[in-house]
């Protein structure tokens, strides 16, 4: 395995944790709210900001190491 194949993977691996934590985050924000703490619902509102930023970037780095391996890029 490359390089670039090891990226890919990272990047894949980053962009699934990223959307597992997202939707946790608003599970714990919304539905969940009047069951948690306000300290804990402040963190979900903050956690569910940074992973969809953590989706965006591992996204975008997908696409770079896609495209380095020569890969169709969608």
């Amino acid at each position: 395995m490359g390089d670039f194949e090891k990226w890919l993977f990272a990047a894949n691996s980053a962009l699934g944790l990223s959307v597992l934590g997202l939707l946790i985050t608003i599970a714990c924000a919304y539905p969940l709210a009047g069951a948690l703490a306000m300290p804990v619902q402040i963190a979900a509102h903050i956690g569910t900001l940074i992973f969809a930023v953590g989706i965006k970037v591992a996204y975008v780095a997908r696409l770079v190491f896609l495209s380095r391996l020569g890969r169709p890029v969608h």
